[in-house]
């Protein structure tokens, strides 16, 4: 095993799970260690609920991302998000869609077809995820769930060569099912402005992890129903330490499945779930430094 794992770490990879925890020296551009991202806002109504909500608690998030697609959405409702973010300075974050749990696959509904998770059937759904990415630049946003690593690739094609704003960016779902610093340094590689490992990733294998790549690490601080429906609130002051930076997805456990659709009242509850998180960090470390608003 040892030259399996020398030649590893020749490619700039990590020899194994780091399983000494160690410190991430990384930050985020503005110093920060850590930001507050809350998903599963589906619409407008739901997204003003809970920022008001986290006004009245006195706390700051950094990013609100919506699950369902940004086809599921009128050009008013994006407007509106956008507006929204605006005013509360936060990153807004919508979904590319269709995708294949909206197509006319049979297979994904099948115990076994499910593993294709959200990825894109043909390159028809191509050029239709392409095209809701256009549509919402368009109206403003700047901020697109990706699902797929080749739809990740060619988006990132048409950034660079302008045919979308060069200033949007990708955040890649844990519906892909990567979890190890390869597939990590992969999507680093073809695009992906941050990464969302499996739900489930243990401390050590997102240390080895945050070792092979610099963009930030989006971790889900619990989980709905669908896909588990831990909760993880205790681990947070180590994840923070050791995969810095790091965005916390928090309020999931809210939720029954990844497109919930989110009321007013459960975004209520999805800004309690951010106080109880923060209140982990300020008993079990302290020191750690959140990014401001974002600007």
């Amino acid at each position: 095993m040892e030259k399996t794992r020398n030649f590893l770490k020749s490619l700039g990879l990590p020899g194994g799970d780091a399983y000494n925890l160690p410190t991430s020296e990384k930050r985020f551009p503005d110093g920060g260690q850590y930001r507050f991202e809350v998903p599963g806002i589906q619409g407008p109504t739901a997204m003003k609920a809970l920022l008001e909500s986290l006004e009245g608690y006195g706390i700051a998030i950094h990013r609100v991302t919506q699950t369902r697609g940004i086809m599921l959405l009128t050009d008013d409702e994006i407007i509106t998000m956008i507006e929204l973010a605006a005013k509360w300075e936060v990153e807004l974050i919508l979904a590319i869609g269709p995708r294949a749990t909206t197509d006319t696959s049979a297979s994904v509904n099948t115990e076994e077809g499910q593993r294709m998770g959200y990825r894109l059937r043909g390159q028809e759904q191509i050029v239709r995820a392409i095209e809701d990415v256009k549509r919402a630049a368009r109206l403003g946003c700047r901020g697109f769930l990706v699902y797929d690593e080749g739809c990740l690739w060619v988006l990132d094609k048409f950034r660079r060569a302008g045919e979308i704003p060069e200033d949007c960016k990708f955040k890649v779902s844990a519906h892909t099912g990567f979890g190890n610093p390869c597939s990590a340094l992969l999507l680093q590689n073809i695009g992906a402005d941050s990464v969302n490992p499996v739900r489930d990733i243990q401390l050590q294998m997102l240390a080895a992890i945050r070792q092979a790549i610099d963009i930030p690490i989006d971790i889900h601080t619990e989980n709905p129903e669908s896909s588990g429906g831990f909760i993880r609130h205790y681990e947070v002051p180590e994840m923070i330490r050791i995969a810095a930076p790091i965005y916390l997805k928090t309020g999931g456990s809210v939720a029954k499945t990844h497109s919930w659709e989110t009321t007013a009242d459960d975004a209520k509850k999805r800004a309690k779930q951010i106080v109880l998180v923060k209140r982990m960090i300020d008993e079990y470390y302290p020191a750690a430094i959140a990014s401001p608003a974002v600007r």
